[in-house]
Parts: structure tokens; C-alpha cells; sequence
């Protein structure tokens, strides 16, 4: 299904700290999808399929209605867990459009954490657990926090990796924030003095490497390149997508062969497969940190660089800025820009490709977004150029 569909159309609700938007989530998914379709330069109604996450609460029946949509021909959510869900949401976008199930689909994902519970307090709130949760939950394991510090903790012991790695990230998506005004850091720069300095939130993770909780919602478009010749945005092929699942993994993510780890190997392997390219070759990568420690196992699964090296691979402002080594959450990401569950970023690797980021790298001609990590299965959609 290479290039057989292309995002048309992309737009965000204006983003909050938890709590602070006047309008419930309902609303600011309406007021995200509504500005891609401008974006787009599509009418609502001819919108004719409606994809989001698994715990998505927006009833695609009530948002058909609100949207004033002629038809629903088409409605899904991916069977991902957590963040994986963005670049999953995508990849489904991609092919019920490829495969002629609906003519334009709506990605989005959208929370009001003020209206609803806090998204990271614990897995969804207390209730009765199966499979993995019935052990985890038993131990006290009940925030996706305390998961990836287990992991990251492990993973920093087994392969000499320092706080600094960490404090690395954490100033690369602050930095980048900066430059974008719809960040909810915007205006609010981090040093590494700062860094240090923040109280502990579970070790190893300090409070500035932990996403906050915000109120928002993120949407793209995507259609086919036939019906993207009528619209007025530039078109952004969707090159690849992959979702992977290990062996077992669904069983425990803390079986001593995937731990330490993010489970990114299958969904890296597959999309370079299917790409027919390799790691060096993206040109700006998205890649979902609800916490900072996460993001150097994933760049390690990924196959930018082997554990050993992934201090020296993120240093030096290595990340920071549109003309670093490996531009990287170039709008923020979830810790700069908002948490929105990773959509946002979705949305920064298409406005990569069209050149209107308020942190454009030169020459992109390929961009990566990546779901997760931590939760599986996990997801990556790769865009080009049309």
C-alpha cells in the first residue's frame, strides 16, 4: 500500500495544563477535526470515516452528527496499548482508504483530563485485573511512571548509561518548544541546572522527565493522491507503516528476554523492510516519550545505535533544534508541546515534509513518527514527499 494514501489535512484544538480548558473533550475533538478539514480544504460532510484510540470516548455516531457527515463508511480504533495507538490510528486510516472502504478518514485523538480522570495516575483506575495487571497490581505496579522506571533503571545499569542521557532528551524537547507557539512549554525554557534540581518523581525519572497531564486534541485527514489533486494542501504520502508484536510479549513484558526493553525490534525491522531504507536515512524523527528513558531503549531497538552508545548518540545537543544530528520532537514532543497521547507528533511529522514546522529541518524528505513505547503492540508510520 506504499503511497496509495497521503494526509491531505492536518489541525489541533488549542492545548492546556490538565484542567484548564473551557470545553470538554468532546468539543475539542470536533474543533481539531474541524481545522484539518480547513486545513484541507474539505467540506465536514464529506468526511466518511472516523479512526482513534481503543480507549477513545468519543462516540463515532454522536461526532458523525456533530460533523454533519453524509455517510459513516468506515470506523475503527487499533488493538494497541497506550501511545502505540497514534501511528496504529494511521496505519489504519492508510488502509481503509487504500482499499476503497471510505474517501476521506479522520485520525484523532483527543482528552480532557480536567473533565475526565488523569490519564498516568494508574492504569485506567483501580478495577479487577487479568492477565499482566493481576500480578503487577498486586505489587503496587500501577502507573505507567513506576513500568518505565523499572525498565529504564535496568536498562541504565546493564549498559553504563548516566542521568545525563536522560537530562539530554528531556533539554532537547524543551528547547524545541520554544520555537512553537502552540506549546504549552512555550515560553517556559529548561536548563540542566533546572533538571537537576527537580524533585524525584520515581528513579530514575526526575519531574522534567515525565510528560505533563493537558487538555487537547490532534487530527489529520487522509485520502487518496487521486482526490488530494482537488484539495488545496499539499499531499504527504504515507511511505510505510508497521505494528509488532514479540513472542510472549503478551504474556509479560517482564520476562527476562524483553526486559530491559521497549519492544520496538519488530516494528523497526518491518518498517525498514518495508521502506527499503535504513535508520540514517530519516531525516527528522518523532518519537513518543510520555517519559524520557523510554526513548534511549527505543533508539537503541530502532537501530540508530547500540546501548553503549546511546550517551554519546543524544548528547551535545545532538536533538536539539532543526539543524541537529537527528532532528528530533522537533515541536516539542509530549513533554514540550502537550500530551496528547502522541498525536501531536503525528501531526509535526506531516507539517515536516510540508515545510511549515516552527522547527523545519532542510531537506526532509523523509519523517518519522513512532507510537508507545513501552506498551504493545507498538506502531510507526514513515511519510515522504508526494
Amino acid at each position: 500500500m506504499q503511497g496509495q494514501a497521503v494526509v491531505v489535512g492536518v489541525g489541533e484544538s488549542e492545548y492546556y495544563k490538565r484542567g484548564g480548558s473551557p470545553e470538554t473533550e468532546f468539543q475539542l475533538a470536533i474543533k481539531a477535526i474541524t481545522r484539518a478539514a480547513e486545513d484541507a480544504g474539505l467540506e465536514l460532510s464529506e468526511i466518511d470515516g472516523l479512526i482513534s484510540y481503543m480507549d477513545n470516548r468519543n462516540d463515532p455516531l454522536r461526532m458523525s452528527a456533530a460533523l454533519g457527515m453524509k455517510d459513516l463508511r468506515w470506523s475503527a480504533t487499533p488493538w494497541a496499548g497506550g501511545g502505540n495507538n497514534s501511528s496504529a490510528t494511521v496505519q489504519l486510516a492508510d488502509a481503509a482508504v487504500s482499499a476503497g472502504h471510505a474517501n476521506y478518514v479522520v485520525g484523532f485523538r483527543a482528552l480532557a483530563q480536567g473533565q475526565f480522570y488523569r490519564l498516568g495516575s494508574s492504569f485506567g483506575g483501580m478495577q479487577a485485573a487479568e492477565g499482566e495487571y493481576g500480578w503487577r497490581h498486586t505489587y503496587g505496579l500501577i502507573s505507567p511512571a513506576q513500568e518505565c522506571a523499572l525498565q529504564t533503571k535496568r536498562f541504565m545499569h546493564d549498559h553504563g548509561v548516566s542521568q545525563e542521557a536522560l537530562c539530554d532528551i528531556s533539554l532537547a524537547c524543551y528547547a524545541n518548544a520554544q520555537r512553537n507557539p502552540r506549546a504549552v512549554r512555550y515560553g517556559s525554557p529548561l536548563t540542566r541546572e533546572d533538571y537537576h534540581s527537580s524533585r524525584m518523581i520515581v528513579d530514575p525519572f526526575h519531574l522534567f522527565d515525565c510528560c505533563p497531564e493537558n487538555d487537547g486534541a490532534a487530527a489529520i485527514i487522509v485520502t487518496t493522491p487521486e482526490r488530494a489533486k482537488d484539495l488545496k494542501g499539499k499531499p504527504v504520502p504515507i511511505i510505510a507503516t508497521s505494528q509488532g508484536l514479540g513472542p510472549n510479549i503478551g504474556i509479560s513484558s517482564f520476562q527476562e528476554k524483553w526486559f530491559p526493553g521497549m519492544f520496538y525490534g519488530n516494528v523497526g525491522e518491518t518498517l525498514w523492510q518495508r521502506a527499503g531504507i535504513k535508520p540514517s536515512d530519516v531525516d527528522v524523527l518523532q518519537l513518543y516519550e510520555n517519559f524520557t528513558g523510554p526513548v534511549v531503549m527505543a533508539l537503541c531497538e530502532l537501530g540508530y545505535c547500540e546501548p553503549e552508545e546511546v550517551e554519546e548518540f543524544v548528547s551535545n545537543g545532538a536533538l536539539e533544534g532543526p539543524d541537529a544530528k537527528l532532528p528530533f520532537n522537533t515541536s516539542g514532543g509530549n513533554i514540550g508541546e502537550a500530551y496528547i497521547h502522541g498525536f501531536e507528533m503525528i501531526n509535526e511529522a506531516v507539517r515536516q515534509i510540508r515545510g511549515d514546522s516552527t522547527c523545519q529541518a532542510s531537506d526532509v524528505e523523509l519523517s518519522l513518527a513512532v507510537g508507545g513505547p513501552g506498551y504493545s503492540p507498538g506502531s510507526a508510520v514513515l511519510f515522504g514527499q508526494p
